[in-house]
C-alpha cells in the first residue's frame, strides 16, 4: 500500500457499506415481487420506492461529505463513480418494480427469475465488498465473480428476449415486457460498473 502523510477521512468506507446494504433490500424486494399477485405488488413496490429514497439520501451524504472533505481515502473522481454507480443501480430495480405494477403486468416471464437472482447475488457480493475497501484485500473475487454474473445474465436476457418475442402475440403486452426485462439488464450492468470501479480503485492503491 502506498504510504500516506496525512489523515484520511474514513466515513466514506461505513457510508459506502450502507449504500451497498440497500442493493441487497432491493434485489430481494424483486424476488418477493416474482411470487406476488397485483395487490401484494403494489405493496412491494411502495417498499421498494422506500429503499430508493434511502439509498438516495446515502447517496447524497457521500457526495456532501466529498464537498467538505479536504483529504479523502482515495481519488475524488473514484468516490464519486463509486457512489453514482452504486445509485445507478437501486434506480434501475426500483424502475422495475415500479413498471410492472404501471403495467398491471399478470404474470412474469419464469426466466424473469434467472435475471433477479443475479441480482440478488450481485448486490451480496457487492454488500460483502463495500467493506473491504478500507484494505483492500480480497477484492479481485469480487470483480471477477460480478463480471462472470454479468455474462450470465447476458445470456439470461438473451434467452428471455428470444421467449417473449416467440410466446407474446399481444403487441402491446410483449412492448411492456421488454421494457421490464430491458431494465433487468440495466441493472446487471450496473453492478458490473461498480466492479469496475472499485477494480479502478484498487489498481491505483496498489
Amino acid at each position: 500500500m502506498r504510504l500516506r502523510l496525512t489523515p484520511r477521512d474514513t466515513t466514506f468506507f461505513d457510508l459506502f457499506a450502507a449504500s451497498a446494504q440497500h442493493l441487497v433490500t432491493g434485489a430481494n424486494l424483486l424476488a418477493e415481487m416474482l411470487g406476488a399477485d397485483r395487490s401484494g405488488r403494489k405493496d412491494i413496490a411502495k417498499r421498494m420506492s422506500d429503499a430508493e429514497h434511502a439509498a438516495d439520501d446515502s447517496t447524497h451524504e457521500i457526495m456532501r461529505r466529498l464537498n467538505q472533505t479536504f483529504v479523502t481515502p482515495f481519488d475524488r473522481d473514484d468516490i464519486y463513480n463509486l457512489a453514482s454507480a452504486l445509485d445507478d443501480c437501486m434506480d434501475y430495480m426500483e424502475e422495475v418494480a415500479d413498471l410492472v405494477v404501471l403495467y398491471r403486468i399478470e404474470a412474469l416471464p419464469p426466466r424473469v427469475a434467472d435475471q433477479i437472482q443475479v441480482l440478488q447475488r450481485a448486490a451480496e457480493l457487492t454488500a460483502e465488498a463495500m467493506p473491504r475497501l478500507r484494505s483492500m484485500e480480497s477484492l479481485p473475487e469480487y470483480w471477477v465473480e460480478v463480471n462472470r454474473l454479468e455474462n450470465q445474465a447476458d445470456k439470461a436476457h438473451r434467452k428471455l428476449l428470444a421467449q417473449l418475442f416467440d410466446d407474446v402475440k399481444d403487441p402491446i403486452e410483449l412492448m411492456k415486457l421488454k421494457e421490464i426485462v430491458e431494465k433487468l439488464e440495466d441493472a446487471a450492468d450496473a453492478f458490473e460498473r461498480v466492479a469496475n470501479t472499485v477494480e479502478t480503485i484498487a489498481v491505483k492503491e496498489s
